[in-house]
C-alpha cells in the first residue's frame, strides 16, 4: 500500500522492467535466434550459454518466477500455458540482452560515474524509476524527501538495503542503454542528396496507363509444375529461406472431451436440486461459497462485473429475489439478492496498521487502535500516529492510501471504507493486521449489490472422458509413421497441421494446452509418432512429427510445399508474358496492345513513388518502379508483378516544387534511420554471438 511496503516486496520486478525498456528500445523481434543444437548443452542444470556465459537453471528459474509474478499482478492473476511460456521468453531474452549489451558497453567505454549514480538516485535529474516509484500519488510529483527517508531505513533494514542494490544497478543499467542509444543514433546521418530524392519520392506524380492479365485467369488446375519450376524460383529467392532458428512441424488428430447430451440433463437435474435447496437455505453465504465452482466474494459489487446474462438484469431485482438458473457461457447461475443499496464509486482514505504478533496477540492490537481512534478522534493529528505506529509502508506518508475503488481493497477493509461516511475512524481486522481507519472523502454513487452467487460448469462426465480417451488411444495402438494420415481420414478423424513451431512455443493451432507435447517434439525423429496420449483441456491429441527445419539455409525440400503458390504465380507469369509479349509485337500503341489480349486500358492518376499500390489490385512495386524509370509516350516491355503481367505507357509527370527546407526534411528522416538503427545494431550484435539454447529441456 505505500512505499516501504513496495521496497520490501516489489522491488525484484525492476530487473524484468528494466530489460523489457531494453526489449523496446531495440526493435526486438519476437523471439531471438537460437543457437546451436537443442539437446547440445552437457549439464542437466545448464539452460543455455550466451557467448560462452553459462545460463544456470536455478538463476534463470528465479527470474522466470518474478516474470509470472509481473504477469499475474498486470492481469489480475490469470495465468495460462501461453503466458507461462511468454514468461520463458521474457526471462531468455533479458539474459540475452543483459550480457549482449554489457559486453558491448564494455567494449566502446560506456561508464556511469558515481556523481551520475548519485544525481540519478537522488539529484536534480532523477532516473525514471525514481520518478516511477517515489511520486506522489496525489500530485505526481517527484517525492524527494521519500527517496531520503527510504535511502535512511535501509542502514537499519538488510532487506531494504538489498533491494537499494537491486535498484541502483537497474538505473545504472538503463543509463548505460541510454548513453548507447545516443553513441548509435549519433552515428547514423542523412545527405542533402538522399533528402531530395526522399523528398521527390514522396511528392513526384506520374500518371500512366497499363493493360494487365491477372494471374487468376488461368486455372491452378491447368498448370502442371516440374522439379525445375521448384528449384528455379529456389535459386532465385534463397534469401528468403534462412531460418533464424529450427522450427519443427506436426499434425495430430484431436479427439474432442464435450460434454454429451446425457451428461447436460444429468448436470441440469444436479442444478435445479441445488436451486431448490439454495431457494431455502439458512445461510446463503457459506451454501454459495460450498456449491458454487466459481467464487464471487461476498461483498457488494457494482453494475459490469457479472456474467452479461446476470449482470443485464440483476440490478432491477428487489432484496430476496431469486434469480436462475440461467445457462449462459458454459455454465448454470443461481443467484439471491441479499442487499442493495448505493455507495461511493471511490474512497479516499488512511490509515495505521497494527502487526498483533508485534504488540502480543489480537486483544492488545485492537486495544492499541483502539486507543489510536480516540486520539485522533480528539484532535491528534493522523499522520503523525501513522509514522509513530503503523508497520505499512504508507506511514511515511501520514497512512495516506490515495483514492481507490471497489476491488482494490481486501473485503473487511472495503466494506469498513465505503460503508461510513466522510470523517469516519473505524477499527477492523483484515488478514494484514488489525487497521485504524480513517474516511478522509467519498466520490460519486451508484447502486451496488450484495449477492450469493452459484455458478456450476456444464463440464463432460468422467465416462464422456473416458469414451474419448478410448478412441484416442486405439488409433494410437493402430497407427504406423507411414500410415498416419490414411489411418485418421479411413476412421473418419480430421488431421490437423501445426507448422513452425518453435521449441519454446507455448501455444499450437487448435490446441489450448500443448507445452509437454511440443517438448516431446523436439525429442522426437523426423517421421516418428509420438507414444502417449496428449490430455488437452478440451480434447485427447495423437500427434505425428512430420518436419523438422533446421536453422539456417533451408533446402528446396523444406520449403517446397510453403512456395508451391508463389511457383505457381511465377509459371502463369511465363505463360501470360508470352500472350502479352505477342499483342506487344508490332503495337504503336497500349490500346492496340489491350485490343489484342481482349483487355481495358486502365488510367492511373497521381501515384507517386513511395506508396506504389495500384488502385483496384495490389501493392506492385516492380511495376510502378519501372513506370517511374520510363520515357513518356513509349511502350513498355512486360513487367511480371505480384498479381499478374503488365505492359504500361507513361502519360506525363508533375514534379514538386523545390524543397525549400532541406533541414526539416533531413531531421524527419534521421529520426526514422536512428530507431531503425537501434534495432539493426542489435541484430547485428545478437548474429555475431554465440547462443546456444536448452530451455525445452526445463520448460
Amino acid at each position: 500500500m505505500g512505499l516501504m511496503t513496495f521496497m520490501r516486496t516489489k522491488m525484484g520486478y525492476f530487473l524484468v522492467g528494466g530489460i523489457a525498456v531494453v526489449l523496446a528500445l531495440f526493435v526486438l523481434e519476437p523471439l531471438l535466434q537460437q543457437g546451436g543444437a537443442i539437446w547440445g548443452a552437457s549439464s542437466r542444470t545448464v539452460v543455455g550459454s550466451i557467448d560462452g556465459k553459462e545460463v544456470k537453471y536455478d538463476e534463470f528459474n528465479a527470474k522466470v518466477d518474478q516474470t509470472v509474478a509481473q504477469f499475474k499482478q498486470q492481469y489480475g492473476g490469470v495465468m495460462n500455458p501461453q503466458m507461462q511460456a511468454m514468461a520463458v521468453d521474457q526471462a531468455w531474452q533479458s539474459e540475452i540482452a543483459g550480457i549482449i549489451l554489457g559486453k558491448e558497453f564494455d567494449r566502446v567505454g560506456l561508464t556511469v560515474s558515481a556523481d551520475e549514480l548519485y544525481d540519478l538516485v537522488q539529484g536534480k535529474k532523477p532516473s525514471p524509476l525514481i520518478l516511477q516509484y517515489f511520486g506522489n500519488p496525489q500530485t505526481g510529483e517527484f517525492d524527494r524527501a521519500a527517496v531520503m527517508n527510504s535511502l535512511k531505513s535501509k542502514s537499519k533494514d538488510p532487506n531494504l538495503s538489498k533491494q537499494w542494490g537491486l535498484l541502483e544497478t537497474e538505473i545504472e543499467r538503463q543509463a548505460l542503454q541510454q548513453k548507447y542509444t545516443k553513441l548509435i543514433s549519433n552515428s547514423v546521418y542523412v545527405t542533402t542528396l538522399e533528402a531530395n530524392d526522399e523528398y521527390i519520392n514522396r511528392n513526384k506524380l506520374v500518371n500512366f496507363k497499363y493493360v494487365n492479365l491477372d494471374y487468376s485467369s488461368i486455372l491452378d488446375a491447368n498448370v502442371k509444375l516440374t522439379d525445375a519450376d521448384y528449384k528455379e524460383y529456389y535459386d532465385a529467392n534463397k534469401k528468403r529461406f534462412d531460418n533464424p532458428q529450427e522450427t519443427r512441424d506436426f499434425q495430430y488428430v484431436s479427439f474432442g472431451i464435450q460434454p454429451t447430451a446425457a451428461d447436460t440433463a444429468i448436470v441440469k437435474s444436479q442444478v435445479e436440486k441445488l436451486a431448490s435447496d439454495f431457494r431455502i437455505t439458512p445461510n446463503d453465504s457459506l451454501f454459495a461459497a460450498n456449491n458454487s465452482d466459481v467464487k464471487i466474494p461476498y461483498a457488494y459489487i457494482g453494475k459490469g462485473k457479472l456474467d452479461a446474462a446476470v449482470d443485464s438484469v440483476i440490478f432491477n431485482y428487489p432484496i430476496g429475489s431469486f434469480y436462475g438458473p440461467k445457462f449462459s457461457g458454459n455454465s448454470y447461475k443461481l443467484v439471491k439478492v441479499v442487499d442493495s443499496r448505493y455507495s461511493p464509486d471511490s474512497v479516499k482514505a488512511s490509515h495505521i496498521l497494527i502487526d498483533p504478533s508485534k504488540v502480543g496477540g489480537d486483544a492488545k492490537a485492537f486495544k492499541l487502535a483502539d486507543s489510536l481512534k480516540k486520539l485522533a478522534q480528539s484532535g491528534s493529528n493522523f499522520g503523525d500516529l501513522a509514522k509513530q505506529y503503523s508497520v505499512d509502508g504508507s506511514k511515511d506518508s501520514g497512512g495516506e492510501l490515495g483514492t481507490f475503488g471497489r476491488g482494490a481493497m481486501v473485503a473487511a477493509f472495503e466494506n469498513a471504507a465505503f460503508d461510513g461516511k466522510p470523517g469516519d475512524i473505524k477499527v477492523v481486522r483484515s488478514q494484514f493486521g488489525v487497521h485504524v481507519i480513517k474516511i478522509e472523502k467519498q466520490v460519486g454513487s451508484s447502486k451496488v449489490v450484495k449477492l450469493a452467487y452459484i455458478e456450476k460448469t456444464l463440464a463432460p462426465s468422467q465416462k464422456t472422458r473416458d469414451a474419448a480417451y478410448k478412441k484416442a488411444n486405439a488409433f494410437l495402438s493402430e497407427v504406423k509413421s507411414d500410415n498416419f494420415s490414411a489411418l485418421a481420414q479411413k476412421q473418419g478423424y480430421n488431421v490437423a497441421l501445426a507448422d513452425r513451431i518453435t521449441s519454446t512455443q507455448g501455444y499450437a493451432p487448435g490446441l489450448d494446452n500443448p507445452r509437454q507435447l511440443i517438448r516431446d517434439i523436439y525429442a522426437a525423429d523426423k517421421g516418428k509418432v509420438l507414444p502417449q496420449v496428449y490430455n488437452m483441456d478440451n480434447a485427447y491429441v495423437v500427434a505425428q512429427l512430420t518436419s523438422i527445419k533446421p536453422k539456417g539455409q533451408l533446402s528446396l525440400e523444406d520449403v517446397k510445399k510453403q512456395i508451391e503458390p508463389q511457383v505457381l504465380s511465377a509459371k502463369k507469369g511465363k505463360l501470360l508474358s508470352e500472350k502479352l509479349e505477342k499483342a506487344l509485337a508490332g503495337s504503336a500503341n497500349i490500346e492496340a496492345v489491350a485490343q489484342k489480349v481482349g483487355k481495358a486500358v486502365a488510367p492511373v492518376q497521381n501515384m507517386v513513388f513511395a506508396n506504389p499500390i495500384i488502385p483496384g489490385l495490389s501493392q506492385e512495386n516492380k511495376v510502378v518502379g519501372a513506370v517511374f524509370g520510363s520515357q513518356v509516350g513509349k511502350l513498355s516491355k512486360v513487367i511480371t508483378g505480384e498479381r499478374g503481367v503488365y505492359v504500361f505507357t507513361v502519360d506525363g509527370f508533375t514534379n514538386p516544387a523545390p524543397l525549400a527546407n532541406t533541414f526539416k526534411q533531413k531531421e524527419t528522416m534521421l529520426t526514422n534511420i536512428s530507431q531503425r538503427s537501434l534495432g539493426s545494431a542489435f541484430q547485428a550484435l545478437q548474429e555475431k554471438s554465440d547462443i546456444k539454447d536448452n530451455r525445452v529441456k526445463f520448460y
